[in-house]
C-alpha cells in the first residue's frame, strides 16, 4: 500500500485525547484506530502482534539474517491533539504550485504563504491539507503510517535485516504516551520515534516539561455589598496570570528559549481555574519557572489570604540529550541512511516534547525522527506526499543495513 493511502485511512479515525479523563487510553475513540492497526498488522503477517488493555499496540518483525545484534523499536502515537477539531476530517491532495492554498472557499479560510512560510520549500510537491475546520492529524498519523509502509515493504523485499519492534502509543498528547508502555516485553536495546515535522530532521535534545494548574478560590457576595467582602476569584486569576513575564510565551519565543504557556481558563466569582504547560530546554531554567509560579501562588495568598490560590505542578518529561548523547552510533545510523536516500540530516531541538523523551529516562533511547508534517495542532496542518515518501525509504534502510 502507498504510504499516502495508509495515511488517509488513518486519519478517517478520530482520536482526541482528552487530558480530564482518568481512562486509557483517555478517549475511547483511540481503540478504533488501534484495533484497526492490530488486525492489519496480522494480516501483514508479523509476530507478536498485541493490543494490551491499556491500548497499546506491538509487534514483531522477525530478523532473517545473522549479524543483527541489536533489536530496535520504532515508536509512534496514535491520539491527536485537542488544539483542533478532529472530526470530520476532510482531507485533499493539492498539486501545490506556490502561494497561497484556499482550504475552504465557502468559509474563506486560506492558508496564506505569508504567514506560514515554510510553504514556499514545497512549491511542487503534493500537499494534504485539510478543509481548514480541523486538524489533517499528521502528529503523529504520518509517522504511524510511515512506520507500518517501511516494515511491510522491507518484509516483501526479503532484506536482510535484524529484529524490528514495533510500539504504537495512545495519549501522547497529553504527557501519558509513555506511562503504561510495555518497557519491560518491547525488547528494544535502543529505538526511534517517528514523530517530527520537516524532512530531515533529527532530535535528541526537547523541553523539560511540567504542567501547572492553578485554582482561585473566591467568595461571591452581591456586587452592590461587596466592598471588603468579595474575593472574585475570576478577576484574581487575571492578576496571577499578568505577573508571568509577558515575554515568556510560545508566540515571543523560538529555539532553545523556554515559555510558559496558557493553556485553558475558565472562572467566576467564586472559582477559576488557569492552566499551563511549562517549558525549558535548560534545567536550571526550566526549575525557575516553576519557582516562580509558587513564588506568585505565596504572594498571593499573602495578599488575599491563605488558600485562595491553590496551584498543582506535576513534571511530564525531561531532555532526552544526557540520555542519548552517550549512544552516538543511534544518530549516526539515522544519519547514515538519510544521506543514503539523499536527504540532508537536520539537527533541531524540539521545541515539544515526544514519548521517546520519557522512554529514554526509562531506559530506552530514543531520538525523533521526522515525518515529513508542518503546523502540527493547527487547522493549517498539512503534510507533503513526497516527503512521507522519503522516509518510507529512510525508516526502510535504517532497518537494514545502517541498523547494523
Amino acid at each position: 500500500m502507498k504510504v499516502q493511502d495508509r495515511f488517509l485511512t488513518y486519519v478517517s479515525f478520530p482520536t482526541m485525547s482528552d487530558e480530564n479523563s482518568e481512562t486509557c487510553p483517555s478517549s475511547e475513540k483511540q481503540w478504533a484506530l488501534a484495533r484497526y492497526i492490530e488486525n492489519e498488522l496480522r494480516e501483514m503477517g508479523l509476530d507478536e502482534v498485541t493490543l494490551d488493555e491499556n491500548g497499546y499496540v506491538t509487534a514483531t518483525l522477525p530478523a532473517n539474517a545473522e549479524g543483527f545484534p541489536r533489536t530496535v523499536g520504532y515508536i509512534a502515537h496514535m491520539d491527536t491533539s485537542h488544539e483542533a477539531a478532529d472530526d470530520p476530517i476532510r482531507p485533499r491532495i493539492v498539486a501545490y504550485g506556490g502561494g497561497d492554498i484556499v482550504l475552504n472557499e465557502e468559509q474563506n479560510i486560506v492558508m496564506r504563504a505569508a504567514a506560514y512560510p515554510k510553504l514556499a520549500r514545497y512549491a511542487g510537491q503534493h500537499l494534504i491539507v485539510t478543509d481548514g475546520t480541523t486538524l489533517l492529524g499528521a502528529d503523529d498519523k504520518a509517522g504511524l503510517a510511515e512506520i507500518v509502509t517501511a516494515v511491510e515493504r522491507l518484509k516483501e523485499s526479503g532484506k536482510p535485516h535484524g529484529r524490528i519492534r514495533i510500539g504504537f502509543t495512545p495519549d501522547e498528547e497529553i504527557g501519558r504516551g509513555a506511562d503504561r508502555f510495555p518497557l519491560a516485553d518491547f525488547g528494544a536495546e535502543y529505538g526511534y520515534t517517528v514523530d517530527g515535522g520537516t524532512l530531515g530532521e533529527i532530535e535528541f535534545e526537547n523541553f523539560n516539561a511540567a504542567s501547572a494548574k492553578v485554582t482561585v478560590h473566591g467568595i461571591a457576595i452581591h456586587p452592590g455589598d461587596a466592598k471588603d467582602r468579595m474575593k472574585n476569584a475570576a478577576r484574581i486569576a487575571c492578576e496571577f496570570h499578568a505577573m508571568l513575564p509577558e515575554d515568556e510565551i510560545p508566540e515571543r519565543t523560538s529555539g532553545y528559549e523556554g515559555f510558559s504557556h496558557l493553556i485553558a481558563m475558565e472562572g467566576e466569582t467564586e472559582l477559576a481555574t488557569l492552566r499551563y504547560i511549562i517549558r525549558d530546554h535548560d534545567r536550571e531554567k526550566f526549575e525557575a519557572k516553576k519557582r516562580r509560579f509558587e513564588q506568585i501562588a505565596a504572594a498571593m495568598n499573602e495578599k488575599y489570604g491563605e488558600g485562595v490560590i491553590e496551584l498543582s505542578l506535576k513534571d511530564s518529561y525531561y531532555n532526552m540529550k544526557e540520555k542519548v548523547e552517550p549512544y552516538p552510533y543511534i544518530i549516526e545510523r539515522a544519519e547514515a541512511a538519510m544521506k543514503e536516500c539523499g536527504v540532508d540530516p537536520i539537527h533541531t531541538p524540539i521545541r515539544g516534547g515526544t514519548d521517546g523523551a520519557r522512554l529514554s529516562y526509562e531506559g530506552l533511547p530514543c531520538p525523533n525522527l521526522c515525518t515529513g508534517g508542518e503546523n502540527f495542532h493547527s487547522r493549517f496542518e498539512f503534510v507533503s506526499i513526497e516527503s512521507m515518501e522519503k522516509i518510507v525509504d529512510i525508516l526502510t534502510v535504517l532497518m537494514t543495513e545502517a541498523g547494523r
